[in-house]
């Protein structure tokens, strides 16, 4: 496999390999080699493996992958507490800007409502909406090959989830609400990505993690109104706005001087609270 340059942070390895590649089935005939849609499995050392899995979607603006933040330091910092990561390659939205198409008005955290149905999406067209559709079927292709697998990789079957970035938050919440039995994810942490489509709530809908910070416009509001529609569906939801330091975010060294960059312990702190690493 290809090794991947890792950028140091203090915490975390120098370098991080993926152990196995694997195309999905998702591919359409006018991917070219470069574009299909796949995911780059990093799996922890045996003796430190819990049996949690993270589906990793990276951010981008569905136009391109932060893969290097989003995945390749993401796997490491996982791995390294025992959690196998899958990195997803998903469809991304090669088009031109339709024209006449302006971006909306600035939403910022104290109007929700403003979305209705959590779609914070600035942007439907026929053209983008069928694009997230794609990337949520790569979602599902991920989870149900990861479950597939899971024996192999020594993963438990009931701990798989997705950790959304961005747009790649998009795409998970996406993929988990069209998702059957096999695709449906057992958790859906999401990290400064709100819905890109109108929110339906299935009646098991898996329990939620919602990270992001207040003031930046419409990603605050459309997840704090996403948070909503998981409450008022009964579901089990959980939402860390922080109100300082710099977002999107990536993994971030411990200074102590913003509680924006404990976001990936408290995540580690959700997951072993709701019983899917020990």
């Amino acid at each position: 496999m290809k090794r991947i340059a890792l950028i140091s942070l203090f915490f975390l390895p120098l370098t991080v390999w993926a152990q196995k590649q694997y195309y999905l089935p998702t591919a359409t005939p006018s991917d070219d080699e470069k574009e299909k849609p796949m995911i780059e499995v990093y799996l922890p050392k045996e003796e430190i493996a819990n049996g949690c899995a993270v589906v990793l979607c990276p951010g981008g603006a569905m136009r391109w992958l932060s893969w290097e933040s989003d995945v390749v330091k993401m796997a490491s910092f996982l791995n390294e507490q025992g959690i196998a990561a899958i990195g997803l390659r998903y469809h991304l939205n090669k088009g031109q800007m339709p024209q006449g198409m302006t971006m909306p008005p600035m939403v910022d955290v104290t109007h929700p409502e403003a979305f209705p149905q959590a779609d914070a999406n600035p942007m439907h067209n026929a053209s983008g909406d069928s694009i997230i559709r794609l990337a949520a079927q790569d979602g599902k292709a991920a989870i149900r090959i990861v479950r597939e697998h899971a024996d192999e990789w020594h993963i438990s079957k009931d701990k798989i989830g997705f950790l959304g970035f961005s747009a790649g938050g998009g795409v998970a919440i996406a993929a988990t609400m069209s998702a059957d039995s096999m695709e449906r994810p057992n958790f859906l942490c999401t990290n400064f990505g709100p819905s890109l489509m109108p929110v339906t709530v299935l009646q098991d809908a898996p329990p939620l993690l919602i990270m992001t910070r207040a003031d930046h416009p419409n990603v605050a509001a459309g997840l704090v109104a996403l948070f909503m529609e998981w409450k008022k569906a009964g579901a089990n939801a959980e939402l860390h706005m922080y109100g300082d330091g710099k977002g999107p975010y990536e993994l971030m060294p411990l200074t102590g001087e913003t509680t924006t960059e404990a976001w990936s312990t408290q995540m580690i702190q959700w997951l072993r609270a709701k019983g899917f690493i020990r």
